[in-house]
């Protein structure tokens, strides 16, 4: 058998978040996803984005043997809120062979046509909520917490079809023994003045963590309301993130900036549990993964700062100054070796003036790609 299949079965539904761990096998800087976690991402009825939203996933067999996987999507939200008709590409992976990438775009493009999609974008997984981008630089070492990895090959095989660069995600490496004194100095002068202010900035709690995180949604939708692509997350889809960290979570990384009780910004930042997952064979928490998980966890030595945002009438007050800082601190309580913040858009100068004055250098790129339908 040679061709694309629509995937409509459950046995069809493993096989699709499987092919990866065949893929990568031997790639000592592969991460397999959690199975449980990618089925569930997947499967209308157990992921709130798929109650706004549709997924078509397609594989394509070449001599009865998966090469291919891609998943066509249209994001109603997005759409609705950019005021666009864009199709989106996530889930992508591929042998280094042009006919088996070309037909799985030719076929999710074919799709999204017939969804009134004038435009193809990704990869999204399957939103810019959720990993996203394409590593183009950046292939030495494995990626952190909720980061894409790819052949290096991928970047020809988007070239070849077609797709250009839309924009670029940074990703900063940040060593604890070269940020030195001053971000912990500045805090203290910039606690000082905000507190004057009646801002201040404290831990998440994660024993009213359900209604810390519906008071964080609401500054994450304004706080990121104009980067690109873009969309509101959902009370459920928001209330879902959230349950999906709480194991992981530390407290004292998850901080919220407040002006008089009401919250205008936060930051969030998590161990990086990747260093563990690449030892969970293709995915299985059981029997024995979970074990890995739960003992492993002390011996993690970074984190990923993957979320911090301001409400835009209270920037440039030093309150991302002040969240980098204390997670800095945190970081170095816990003999953490460093860092990475991620993603940052490219053209997003006071984000990356912000990251670079604490000694941070740009050591991954993912590219979002598109074109028109």
């Amino acid at each position: 058998m040679t061709g694309i299949v629509n995937v409509i079965t459950k046995k069809q539904l493993k096989a699709f978040v499987d092919f990866p761990h065949d893929l990568y096998e031997g790639d000592s800087n592969y991460v397999p996803e959690l199975f449980i976690a990618q089925r569930d991402l997947l499967t209308p009825g157990k992921h709130p984005f798929h109650e706004h939203s549709k997924v078509q996933l397609f594989l394509y067999y070449k001599n009865n043997a998966i090469s291919g996987r891609i998943a066509a999507i249209l994001n109603n939200n997005h759409n609705s809120f950019n005021n666009t008709t864009d199709g989106f590409f996530g889930f992508f992976e591929s042998i280094n062979d042009l006919q088996v990438a070309s037909t799985l775009f030719d076929t999710a493009e074919h799709w999204l046509r017939e969804q009134g999609a004038t435009t193809i974008i990704g990869p999204v997984n399957p939103s810019t909520n959720e990993p996203c981008g394409m590593l183009v630089d950046g292939f030495n070492d494995p990626p952190l917490a909720m980061m894409t990895y790819n052949k290096p090959y991928y970047i020809s095989l988007m070239e070849a079809v077609a797709l250009k660069k839309k924009v670029d995600l940074l990703a900063y490496n940040i060593n604890t023994d070269e940020v030195g004194d001053r971000p912990l100095l500045l805090q203290e002068r910039l606690l000082s003045r905000l507190q004057q202010k009646n801002i201040t900035i404290r831990a998440v709690s994660k024993k009213d963590l359900a209604n810390e995180a519906k008071n964080v949604r609401e500054v994450y939708n304004a706080a990121w309301d104009k980067n690109m692509g873009f969309v509101p997350m959902t009370d459920k889809e928001f209330s879902y993130l959230a349950n999906d960290l709480k194991m992981v979570l530390d407290e004292q990384l998850c901080l919220i900036a407040e002006h008089d009780g009401k919250q205008i910004g936060f930051a969030l930042a998590i161990p990086d549990i990747n260093q563990i997952l690449i030892k969970v064979r293709r995915g299985r928490l059981l029997p024995t993964g979970i074990f890995k998980l739960l003992f492993n966890m002390k011996k993690v030595n970074r984190i990923r700062v993957l979320a911090l945002g301001v409400n835009k009438e209270y920037r440039k007050l030093g309150i991302e100054a002040c969240f980098y800082a204390a997670i800095i601190k945190r970081a170095g309580e816990r003999n953490m070796k460093g860092a990475e913040a991620s993603w940052i858009l490219e053209h997003n100068e006071m984000m990356n003036k912000g990251i670079e004055s604490i000694n941070g250098k740009v050591y991954k790129r993912y590219r979002i790609y598109e074109k028109p339908l």
